[in-house]
């Protein structure tokens, strides 16, 4: 199936206020608690490439309350939630909210302990450049843990796995999934990408019926 691109940036007020209210606690703590184990226990500079509305870094934050979280994004309306979400969790001295291109890092070179990216890669157009820029921002030892959705085979999968999300979603919550699954890379996709920085020890693999990851370990690089 061709991947068919969807906006690279959610940022109507409707699409933000949708996709906050979708509950993906259980998937965000498993993230966050499997993000906290590449990184140093001790204090980390984590970078938060698309964050949407702030859950992820507020629930690292929360089980390491010594780390550094710029949590970046390029919709105005997610960021807005999230600092309201960040406010309400007490977390303004750890966690940085920053409107920022994740294809065009500011920052600078081996600056990150560990990058963190959830469900953005399937929004970039030319994924290449995203990953290029978080090779550079991150320290040669540094940790990563990137996880998307993968684009399925053909329609009937696609069908299926928009069927299997629940009656809690509305008609609109579906349509949002289902153009992201076709917006998604395949496996063989994402291999081929970090492959091309010559991003280096990335276990890459299929970690759900529809999700990819990509994780290294601060402590495998010496």
């Amino acid at each position: 199936m061709e991947r068919v691109l969807e906006p690279e940036v959610m940022d109507c007020l409707e699409e933000a206020i949708e996709y906050d209210e979708m509950n993906f606690t259980e998937v965000n703590t498993a993230f966050a608690e499997e993000a906290i184990a590449l990184a140093p226990p001790e204090d980390a500079l984590v970078l938060d490439a698309g964050t949407g509305t702030g859950r992820i870094p507020i629930l690292m934050c929360q089980m390491r309350s010594q780390w550094q979280i710029i949590a970046i994004d390029l919709a105005k309306n997610m960021l807005e939630i999230a600092s309201r979400h960040i406010e309400q969790a007490g977390l303004q001295s750890q966690i940085r909210l920053e409107l920022i291109d994740a294809k065009h890092l500011p920052y600078a070179d081996g600056q990150f302990d560990l990058i963190v990216s959830n469900s953005l890669v399937h929004h970039l157009p030319d994924p290449l450049s995203f990953f290029s820029e978080i090779k550079r921002v991150l320290k040669p030892n540094g940790g990563i843990f990137l996880r998307d959705l993968f684009r399925p085979a053909d329609e009937a999968t696609m069908n299926a796995l928009v069927n299997s999300i629940g009656k809690e979603y509305n008609e609109y919550q579906k349509k949002l999934f289902r153009d992201s699954l076709h917006a998604a890379l395949t496996l063989d996709e994402v291999k081929q990408l970090i492959s091309l920085i010559d991003l280096q020890k990335v276990e890459i693999y299929q970690s759900s019926d529809r999700h990819w990851t990509a994780k290294r370990s601060w402590s495998q690089q010496k």
